[in-house]
């Protein structure tokens, strides 16, 4: 008996050393695999920076360099000017393309040549992609579009802006059809985001064939002069064409699109000023179309009368003054962000706000022709309406038009259809409009712009306001053409009776005539009360516009 519990302690005890050694082995086995796994992890953490890194790099120093040298900035260098510090946050850095035709297997940079993305501006999202152009030239490759219709996807979804900074050789041509698809995928999201989020895009380089109907689908387009062009066939192919001889410039630059095609709503000196400038732009507009335009507090009074106004306009009525002065006078701190300065000057749109409400502002340049409606002015004036209606920003219209211009080059031109396209966008606008006319309001052209007829909502007039069929000298060579002997005593009855706002007023196609001072306080009252206006258009699958 002593003897089996002898043994049986002995079995113990070398079962227990068994038992230690078989713990020391287990332990020893998972800290081999740990220093496996932690060295797997490291370098796994290595191959990931040296990827970030590598994207960062875009397409190397030495075209970093280039870029710096033909005065522009980087992908990403714009990104850091165009948002608040700190704010950006990059979506797929780490993508790269899958050709492998014509030796791209071995050809890939990290990024595959966008930078994508969202950030703040001025406080409030806003998704963006920027086009590297150091990286295969900015070229678009089917990844490249894949991750621009990407951040597109998700502005849509969250109700954000998207802004395109774009410089870029056009498609990867090593892609084919590729490249093709690419496109169409972005002019896709561009159609179905418009009137949804607002779209700005900046031609900061090249941009050229199919990529340029991205900008031309996008509410704005802004160029830097000197280096950005903007063409459907450049040069080359315009000479062996036509034999034309023309430069880049003068065929797409920042000139060329702002002031003859209307395609770029404006143009600045360098990348840091356009950049800049689209944020102020920014300032004005809301989130999406689901929002109102952000209020923003102003120290200029409500109240705040303006004698100048007074006697602003000449007591010649063919004697010119400059629209843009009434503007500044009524808007907050005298800050107005013109659209299209330099594209049919005969008419000024912008944005600015009065009360700290946005507004967007339309009115006739009597400084340019006299302030009438052609084709370029028509379709300008338009599209830019038709933009503040989808988005919700009141329209405020300062009136003094002589008619639509006369002519045959007009009327072969379209005038028809073009005059058309404003007083459509007028007439079918469900936003506040307000409308003031400070001179002449004659013919085809009043009813175009925001009258009682077209459902504005206040139409007021200044003592100086004239609303007619036509002018004095006209009606009364058509009335007195078989009696030029009394076409004199007529003309002065006619200026009599039409030369003033009060046949207008007693016939209740004005709201009120009012003092000059007094139109920046009764513009701020009327919008206060036409803040909650609820107004829709009948339901339809969609308008037929004459385009």
């Amino acid at each position: 008996m002593a003897v089996t519990r002898i043994t049986g302690a002995l079995a113990l005890r070398a079962l227990g050393r068994t038992s230690q050694q078989q713990k020391q082995q287990q332990i020893l086995t998972m800290a081999r695999r740990y220093a496996v796994a932690s060295t797997k992890g490291a370098e796994i953490r290595t191959r990931i920076e040296d990827k970030r890194q590598a994207a960062y790099a875009g397409g190397g120093q030495a075209r970093i360099e280039a870029q710096h040298q033909k005065g522009k900035l980087t992908a990403r260098e714009r990104i850091e000017l165009l948002v608040d510090p700190g704010t950006f946050r990059e979506y797929d850095a780490f993508v790269e393309h899958q050709c492998t035709d014509f030796g791209m297997a071995s050809q890939k940079i990290t990024g595959d040549g966008v930078v994508t993305g969202v950030g703040k501006i001025n406080g409030r999202t806003t998704y963006l992609f920027s086009q590297d152009f150091t990286s295969f030239g900015g070229s678009l490759s089917r990844t490249f579009a894949a991750k621009v219709c990407k951040i597109m996807d998700k502005a849509m979804l969250v109700g954000a802006p998207v802004v395109g900074l774009n410089d870029s050789g056009g498609a990867r041509i090593q892609e084919g059809v590729d490249s093709l698809a690419g496109y169409a995928e972005i002019f896709q999201r561009n159609v179905l985001a418009s009137g949804v989020v607002p779209q700005i895009s900046l031609v900061m380089g090249p941009c050229a064939g199919g990529a340029v109907y991205s900008p031309a689908l996008t509410d704005f387009t802004f160029m830097v002069r000197d280096t950005s062009y903007l063409f459907v066939t450049g040069p080359d192919v315009v000479k062996a064409v036509t034999n034309e001889t023309v430069t880049q410039e003068e065929l797409g630059g920042a000139g060329a699109h702002t002031r003859r095609s209307g395609v770029a709503h404006d143009a600045f000196d360098n990348d840091v000023v356009a950049l800049a400038q689209t944020r102020e732009l920014l300032s004005y507009l809301p989130q999406s179309n689901r929002e109102a335009p952000a209020l923003r507090f102003t120290a200029d009074p409500a109240d705040r009368a303006d004698a100048a106004l007074d006697s602003l306009v000449p007591a010649d009525s063919h004697q010119a003054y400059d629209m843009k002065d009434v503007v500044v006078r009524i808007v907050d701190d005298a800050r107005f962000f013109e659209i299209m300065p330099d594209y049919a000057r005969n008419i000024v749109v912008g944005f600015a706000r009065m009360g700290g409400r946005s507004v967007g502002v339309v009115g006739n340049q009597p400084l340019v022709s006299s302030g009438v409606l052609d084709i370029d002015a028509s379709v300008k004036a338009a599209r830019f309406v038709r933009f503040c209606d989808a988005f919700g920003i009141p329209l405020v219209t300062l009136v003094d038009v002589p008619g639509f211009l006369p002519g045959t080059q007009q009327e072969h031109g379209g005038i028809i259809r073009e005059g058309a396209k404003l007083l459509y966008a007028y007439a079918e606008a469900t936003v506040p409009k307000i409308a003031v006319t400070t001179r002449k309001a004659y013919g085809g052209a009043q009813c175009v712009m925001s009258s009682k007829q077209l459902r504005g909502d206040v139409n007021l007039a200044w003592p100086t306001a004239e609303l007619a069929v036509m002018g004095a000298k006209g009606a009364v060579e058509i009335l007195w053409r078989k009696d030029p002997a009394g076409r004199a005593s007529a003309e002065s009855e006619y200026n009599r009776v039409f030369a003033n706002p009060l046949p207008a007023a007693q016939r209740g196609y004005l709201d009120d005539i009012i003092a000059p001072s007094d139109t920046r306080r009764r513009i701020i009252e009327e919008l206060e009360i036409l803040q909650h206006k609820k107004l829709a258009n009948p339901a339809k699958k969609h308008d037929n516009m004459p385009l």
